[in-house]
């Protein structure tokens, strides 16, 4: 991980609120360049609303959050679609237009937010899939898909406007331990060939262990975050909550391979 004086992005004293009440609150931390940080916890412990207010998609009910040296509050419609261009998000499940091609569906950003003309978008989407493995499913509907490769054709719709910084929910969810381990691979390789900063959400300690730079607990008890370091290191020397989630884990983990 390279680390610059100044951060990607920066959480102060965030506090999350849904329909009034309060999920997590006092949540400071900084995302470096060219950094994977993992965004963990229990079950409806809040790490997807937290990535959905980092996105610009909810306001916090305090504190900021800071793309840059912008506040993601303070810019206005125009502006917040501006930064958000800089953000590829890949939803939980892929979210993949079923009515269109895998290539369509890459080549939508490009075709919406680009100046490119057909040809020079279909060329991009075509590379964007070659780089997530996928360089045969450009004329295939997703409905055809696996479950791995819908999550790969939805990273590649996420880098199509060659983002810095890349915001993935879940992505290996529902796949098998094989699928997993090949999404974590292409997750460092977009960390190590092309830079990109990564903000991961998952529950799938295989992958914690795997991608993660930094790891960001979040304590649903306490309501706020309690760790956020190395993973290896939260496991030997974390909080004690923080220690037992990652063992029970691992312990869950190496159960389902036996």
């Amino acid at each position: 991980m390279k680390q610059t004086a100044s951060p990607l992005l920066r959480a102060e004293g965030l506090s999350l609120a849904v329909a009034g009440r309060l999920l997590m609150e006092n949540l400071s931390f900084e995302l470096q360049r060219g950094e994977i940080l993992v965004l963990m916890g229990g079950s409806g412990c809040g790490k997807s609303t937290l990535m959905r207010h980092l996105i610009g998609l909810q306001e916090p009910a305090l504190g900021r959050v800071i793309f840059g040296e912008r506040d993601l509050a303070d810019a206005d419609v125009e502006e917040l679609a501006r930064l958000r261009r800089q953000f590829g998000v890949m939803f939980q499940g892929g979210a993949l237009w079923s009515s269109m091609t895998v290539g369509e569906n890459v080549m939508l950003p490009l075709t919406e937010f680009s100046e490119l003309d057909e040809d020079a978008a279909e060329q991009m989407a075509r590379f964007k899939l070659a780089l997530v493995g996928m360089e045969g499913a450009f004329d295939e509907l997703p409905s055809a898909l696996s479950g791995g490769m819908k999550k790969r054709a939805a990273i590649a719709r996420a880098m199509a406007l060659d983002p810095p910084l890349l915001f993935l929910d879940e992505p290996s969810a529902g796949l098998d331990p094989i699928s997993a381990a090949s999404l974590d691979e292409l997750i460092l390789n977009l960390r190590d060939h092309l830079g990109t900063s990564i903000v991961l959400v998952t529950h799938e300690l295989s992958s914690i262990f795997a991608v993660a730079d930094r790891a960001l607990f979040l304590d649903a008890k306490e309501k706020t975050m309690t760790a956020l370091d190395a993973p290896r290191r939260l496991l030997e020397s974390g909080p004690e909550t923080v220690r037992l989630f990652l063992r029970r884990g691992l312990d869950e983990a190496a159960g389902a391979r036996a």
